[in-house]
């Protein structure tokens, strides 16, 4: 190897298969001398199957090892056997950073119960595009001044506990209407734009004793600062902007490199080789081994052949070796009462963010009910799969008439489905998608919004906005709906 002091793998993030760790997955982790893993939805089973795992991986990985997951709260918890956190959106319209702190810790403690020291949250983006198809309730909002507060009271109690945190996507992913999951966005604005908004809960977190360790980049292109590469692989975004002009010296990881925006047109070794060169310290370079494997290799020739410089190498190892060192490997119990705690807490936090919008009000037990819903709402590989309609129906249990219709694709209402015949129809929204326009002329007598918050511009009716449909916020919308609780919280985006 070109550099004696570490190898090119300490430098990459990696996922792997299954819930339990293969004797040629270690294999491959030590071969290629692999320090961090990403946990993901597939890889996580029981309690004490996640806390085998993570140990293994300790043993692999290193005294210096990293392993990280996205336990954001609301849709994006992968961990989903721990106490569900609310989404960011449901804390900003409590609109409190001492509840915002205490929900960080407790995601913190539940995460180091697990073996995990690196939790890829709490979300900077300001979500000022009503049309975001991934970020919405991930955001604190559109005030990005919120969004600060909220997001370092957060990564305080995250702190605290013992994990790190990082904050994302850098330098702002809230006004997209693509998904760089599946394609690569645009973002049109010029720098003194971005830094009018966009930036300034990055800029709040990149220096003193507010610094985040760590944050991921976009996989979008700002072209008024660099026309040619999404900021993950921009040398302008990273090095001029983040590390420059914000002062930034933390860790800097990726978006994950198999994501189609990156993926489709550079494919992971040479979009390795580029996040580096552009001030990135690690790719998350997901895939099959052998792509994980081209990642590692690229880095290692670019090395040799000078395209990636030593000493900037060498400091992206030292930033990541300090924060390990900082956040180390620990299973801390979790103690009964204290998860209990953590779990009334979340379900509180759930409570308080409960909005209710143009003077809806619950239906008297006694009415005749129709609840139009989607029979499933599958995953999407970034957030978990919606809420089913089984426990849609579970919402109404102790209303004497209600009568069910499940829909295949919710998106698609059209009028008929809510015939005006004595019943009040009740549209509750468990899928993410906004409402195709054949919609937006339906007219239900109420609309449950569990999930997009946006969707209530589409449908003019009375309506409810929970931020979610973890079990805190389904326990908040039933007591609504029996008229048990009183809603005081507003928006923290722009609603009707």
């Amino acid at each position: 190897m070109p550099l004696p002091s570490f190898h090119p793998g300490q430098l990459v993030m990696v996922d792997i298969p299954g819930k339990t760790l293969a004797p040629e997955t270690a294999a491959f982790l030590r071969d290629h001398r692999v320090r961090a893993v990403c946990l993901f939805r597939k890889n996580l089973g029981t309690e004490d199957e996640i806390r085998r795992l993570t140990a293994d991986l300790a043993a692999v990985l290193g005294p210096k090892a990293l392993i990280g997951i996205d336990q954001e709260g609301g849709s994006v918890i992968r961990a989903t056997c721990l106490p569900q956190a609310p989404a960011a959106m449901a804390l900003g319209a409590a609109d409190d950073e001492a509840q915002a702190e205490a929900v960080g810790a407790a995601v913190a403690r539940g995460l180091r119960a697990l073996g995990i020291n690196w939790n890829f949250a709490p979300v900077l983006d300001v979500n000022s595009n009503p049309a975001n198809p991934v970020i919405a309730e991930r955001s604190f909002g559109a005030d990005p001044h919120r969004v600060a507060r909220l997001a370092a009271a957060w990564m305080r109690g995250s702190l605290r506990e013992g994990i790190a945190c990082c904050v994302k996507h850098f330098p702002g992913h809230g006004d997209t209407h693509v998904d760089s999951h599946h394609a690569l966005p645009t973002v049109d604005k010029s720098l003194a734009e971005l830094e009018a908004l966009e930036l300034i809960p990055f800029r709040a977190m990149a220096q003193g004793e507010n610094a985040a360790p760590a944050v991921m980049t976009a996989h979008i292109v700002y072209p008024q600062i660099d026309p040619m590469h999404p900021a993950t692989l921009s040398h302008a975004v990273l090095t001029g902007v983040l590390r420059q002009a914000l002062g930034y010296q933390g860790v800097v990881i990726t978006d994950a490199l198999m994501m189609k925006a990156v993926y489709e047109r550079y494919g992971h070794a040479r979009a390795a080789v580029l996040a580096l060169r552009a001030g990135a310290d690690m790719p998350l370079a997901q895939g099959t081994a052998g792509e994980q494997a081209a990642a590692i290799e690229a880095l290692g020739q670019a090395l040799v052949e000078g395209d990636i410089d030593e000493d900037a190498a060498l400091q992206a190892c030292a930033r990541l070796d300090a924060l390990a060192e900082r956040f180390p490997l620990q299973t801390v119990p979790y103690a009964p009462e204290q998860r209990a705690a953590d779990d009334e807490l979340m379900h509180l936090a759930w409570a308080r963010g409960l909005c209710v919008l143009r003077q809806a009000t619950p239906p008297a037990q006694d009415a005749p009910l129709r609840v139009i819903t989607q029979a499933r709402v599958d995953s999407d590989g970034v957030s978990e799969a919606g809420l089913p309609a089984s426990d849609v129906m579970a919402l109404f249990e102790g209303f004497a008439n209600v009568e069910y219709v499940t829909l295949n694709d919710l998106s698609a209402l059209e009028p008929h489905h809510l015939p005006e015949d004595g019943r009040l129809n009740i549209l509750v929204s468990n899928h993410r998608a906004r409402y195709a326009e054949g919609a937006r002329v339906a007219q239900p007598h109420l609309h449950l919004a569990l999930w997009n918050p946006f969707q209530v511009l589409d449908i003019a009716a009375p309506a409810v906005v929970s931020w979610g449909y973890a079990q805190g916020a389904l326990r908040a919308v039933k007591s609504w709906l029996k008229g048990e609780l009183m809603v005081s919280a507003t928006p923290p985006v722009p609603l009707p």
